[in-house]
This record gives structure tokens, C-alpha cells and sequence, in this order.
């Protein structure tokens, strides 16, 4: 079912007019390994994120066929943590692949709260980036400007790619993929195609 909506929604991601500047086609991995089936401390989330960062995909995944026909004459960049790469390779094959620590994801300290509340990874996930977007609770990991700032650079790099007419494709992380896509937006960029933020998911922006 997913293969198949993916499929339909994505039909656009490899054609680029000639003549412009290349596409920017931002994805997120795929589904990874580690289990969000838990109830979390805190501090508990704390450790499972950093299970999360150096962990790979879940088994018996496929790239979704619209991902690998547009990595085909694609530029192909990824953030450096498991989960990108073993994503950037499915979908690519053997076409050769740029790692890029500006893709990283934003990080996720969560505030501390008692030991006695315990929620999902998924819930920490809003709590930990609403404490770090709204109050800039950074905990000494990047802040909230930092990130932004590196989100520009990663735009101003991903512009420089896509002036080529080539188009650009990366492999990185939900939230921060919206940092830069939001910047590109500024800049004058439309995202002529938006599959979402779901798991394989890809928004493609091109230049008027």
C-alpha cells in the first residue's frame, strides 16, 4: 500500500525542464530498526536517541521506484548517520554518493521531567523539539540559531549544486529537511511536489 501511494505521488521527481537550474529533491530515510513501542523516562529517551543516531533501517525495506529513477542522473548527497546512508544506497545503487555532516538532524534533548512521566519516543520527539524550537532548550547541543544558520549554508551549497541544471537529491532527516526546504522557499524555490515527512517520503523544489 505505501509502494503504491508513493508511486502515484511521486510520478514528477525525476523530470527537470531544461534550461533551469536543477531540482532539489529533499527525502527522509527510511523506517529504522530501533522499536518506538516503549514508555520513557527522560533520561531514558535520552539514551534512545542516541541508539537512534547510530542506528541503521529496519529489514525488508525497498526504496520506492520514483526515489531510484530520480537518483539515476541525480547529484546525490546524504547526512552521515546510518540511517541516510543505508537509504542514499538503497535507492541509488551503484551511483556514487557525497556524505555531508550539514544534513545531520537538529538534535532532541528533552527538558527533564520527573521520573514518573513516562511517554513514547514519538511523544518525546514533539516535546524534546517544541522545549528546543519555542524556549531554545539546547542543553549545550546546537541551538535553534545554530541550526538555522546551518540551514542556510546547506542552501546556499544545495543552490550552487542545482545551478548546474543537475538535479540535487538528498537523504537526511525529517525536521531539518523542513529547515532547509523553508529557507529555499525564501529564496524563491516551489515545491511543485510534497510527499510529506512520512518515512521515504521526498519534496522536490525547483527555481521559476
Amino acid at each position: 500500500m505505501l509502494d503504491t501511494v508513493q508511486a502515484e505521488n511521486c510520478e514528477t521527481l525525476a523530470a527537470t525542464p531544461p534550461s533551469r537550474p536543477g531540482a532539489v529533491i529533499l527525502t527522509r530515510h527510511g523506517e529504522p530498526a530501533l522499536s518506538r513501542r516503549c514508555r520513557l523516562t527522560s533520561d531514558e529517551y535520552r539514551a534512545w536517541w542516541a541508539r537512534y543516531e547510530v542506528g541503521g533501517l529496519l529489514e525488508g525495506q525497498t526504496a520506492p521506484t520514483c526515489l531510484q529513477e530520480a537518483a539515476r542522473d541525480a547529484l546525490i548527497l546524504h547526512s552521515p548517520r546510518p540511517r541516510a546512508i543505508e537509504t542514499a544506497k538503497a535507492a541509488a545503487g551503484d551511483q556514487p554518493l557525497q556524505v555531508d555532516e550539514i544534513f545531520v538532524e537538529a538534535p532532541l534533548p528533552p527538558p527533564r521531567f520527573p521520573a514518573w512521566m513516562r511517554f513514547s519516543p514519538r511523544t518525546w520527539g514533539v516535546i524534546a523539539r517544541f522545549w528546543w524550537w519555542a524556549f531554545n532548550h539546547h542543553q549545550g547541543e546546537e541551538t535553534r540559531d545554530q541550526a538555522k544558520a546551518r540551514a542556510r549554508r546547506a542552501a546556499d551549497m544545495l543552490e550552487q549544486h542545482a545551478a548546474s541544471g543537475r538535479n540535487v537529491l538528498v537523504f537526511a532527516h525529517g525536521f531539518f529537511n523542513g529547515m532547509v526546504g523553508m529557507e529555499l522557499t525564501k529564496r524563491g524555490w516551489r515545491c511543485v511536489e510534497d510527499q510529506g515527512f512520512q518515512y521515504w517520503s521526498a519534496r522536490r523544489f525547483e527555481r521559476r
